[in-house]
């Protein structure tokens, strides 16, 4: 099949990450696959090597929902499918299903934010739409009225799984932890995502400075990684506070985030929209036990009471609890370590998510063919 997989751009989001490694996968599985982006550039648009994106923009305008030419480049390549990732591809996926009626536009729901009029119309035109969550399927069907049958669940893949085993992974020297103050007894909660509105680093910090209120003496620190339009003001906040002044760590955009991952010993999130959190699976799969907030999907990122624990949405107090409490048990992050590995490994398999994709696709192409 040629199978085209369309973004705006390749920032340094998580449906960016899944782009790359679906375009990978459907390469590896003998398909010919492009990406195809409106705007040319983006941190990761390097990642996707050996694969070259094709980007719409001659040079970069800084609109993401500009896409000239769409319809005439998708014309004359004449993939067998589209698939739309992000909000602004999908606010395109309708007019593309209307111009290739031989083309099978698949649209996709990956996000717990408003969505545009142009991607509401055009879940109705779009021949299928992939949730990454059974939250954000369920919101298909009660928000927006589409079909059970038209909407499929096939999770995000394990983007950063981790290379060693448990044992090698202990013997590693220790670098992040040398360079921030960080002794083998510290407790290393950490974050990572791009630093938006709807992420809630800011939560973070104020959870940050209630526990340093509460417990003083408790070896710990917060590290945040990743890069965005709130990390100065969240920086301005941490450092507002005398009391995780030296706590709060910002590390900036990691390209491969493993070494924090294999640092840090609990992963933490606050985020208000989260349809699937690549982070709290990329974190288990290097052993971290969650803390998080419930958000949209964040309940299926992980098994509650067995390798973390969500907390309700808002509840700030009985998040610092829970963090609390797994700060002080070291036997509980030991017990929730090889869980958390062998559930994120298996069930955000990277193999299997694209052959789900795959399955979806040549299904949706002999159904078109029947008729």
């Amino acid at each position: 099949m040629k199978i085209w997989i369309l973004q705006d751009r390749l920032r340094s989001g998580g449906t960016e990450r899944q782009t790359i490694l679906l375009a990978g996968e459907f390469a590896s599985a003998g398909h010919l696959a492009e990406v195809v982006t409106f705007r040319p550039g983006g941190v990761l648009s390097l990642t996707l090597a050996p694969l070259v994106p094709h980007a719409l923009q001659p040079f970069d305008t800084g609109l993401n929902w500009f896409a000239p030419g769409l319809l005439r480049a998708a014309r004359r390549a004449a993939p067998d499918v589209v698939l739309c990732m992000g909000r602004m591809a999908n606010c395109h996926s309708g007019r593309l299903a209307r111009a290739l009626p031989e083309t099978t536009v698949i649209g996709t729901l990956r996000t717990g934010k408003k969505l545009p009029p142009p991607f509401r119309r055009s879940l109705a035109a779009v021949a299928h739409i992939v949730a990454n969550s059974h939250e954000s399927a369920a919101l298909l069907a009660r928000a927006h009225g589409v079909p059970a049958a038209k909407i499929s669940v096939i999770h995000n893949a394990l983007v950063f799984p981790a290379e060693q085993p448990p044992q090698a992974a202990a013997a590693l020297e220790m670098p992040l932890r040398a360079t921030l103050g960080a002794t083998g007894q510290t407790v290393v909660l950490l974050c990572v995502g791009m630093f938006r509105p709807e992420k809630n680093q800011a939560g973070l910090i104020r959870a940050a400075a209630r526990l340093a209120a509460a417990a003083p003496s408790a070896d710990w620190q917060l590290w945040l990684a990743g890069d965005g339009p709130e990390r100065a003001r969240c920086e301005r906040l941490a450092s507002a506070e005398p009391a995780i002044a030296k706590r709060v760590h910002f590390l900036g955009f990691q390209s491969d985030p493993a070494a924090a991952y294999r640092e840090a010993d609990l992963a933490v999130l606050t985020s208000r929209s989260e349809s699937l959190s690549n982070f709290l699976i990329e974190a288990q799969a290097h052993g971290l036990p969650v803390v998080a907030s419930e958000a949209g999907g964040v309940s299926e990122c992980l098994i509650p009471g067995v390798t973390g624990e969500v907390t309700p949405a808002g509840d700030e107090d009985t998040f610092v609890n829970a963090l609390r409490a797994w700060i002080a048990d070291p036997g509980r992050r030991l017990a929730a370590a090889a869980p958390a590995r062998e559930f994120a490994r298996k069930a955000f398999s990277p193999a299997r998510q694209a052959g789900a994709y795959l399955h979806l696709f040549k299904q949706l192409r002999n159904e078109t063919r029947a008729i």
